[in-house]
């Protein structure tokens, strides 16, 4: 499960084994989680947080969305 970034308390990560997803990334942060598709930047599910939560997830998904796409390519391979 790595670690791709942390920013405001908040863990940004993949889960190393999720066959046939596109792109997203896992933020967590107190016990709550959201899953982020990165193209396009959407919520996919969240467990916890509030709707203010949410959208200040999705605007730094989407300032660092560029970086986590290349994670992303760099962790899974470019074919996903």
């Amino acid at each position: 499960m790595p670690t791709v970034l942390r920013l405001a308390g908040y863990r940004f990560h993949f889960y190393s084994h999720e066959p046939n997803e596109p792109p997203h990334v896992h933020v967590d942060k107190g016990g709550c989680s959201l899953k982020v598709w990165l193209v396009p930047v959407a919520m996919a599910k969240n467990i916890g947080f509030r709707p203010h939560e949410i959208s200040a997830i999705i605007n730094m998904v989407r300032q660092h969305q560029p970086n986590l796409l290349e994670a992303w390519h760099g962790y899974f391979g470019s074919d996903r």
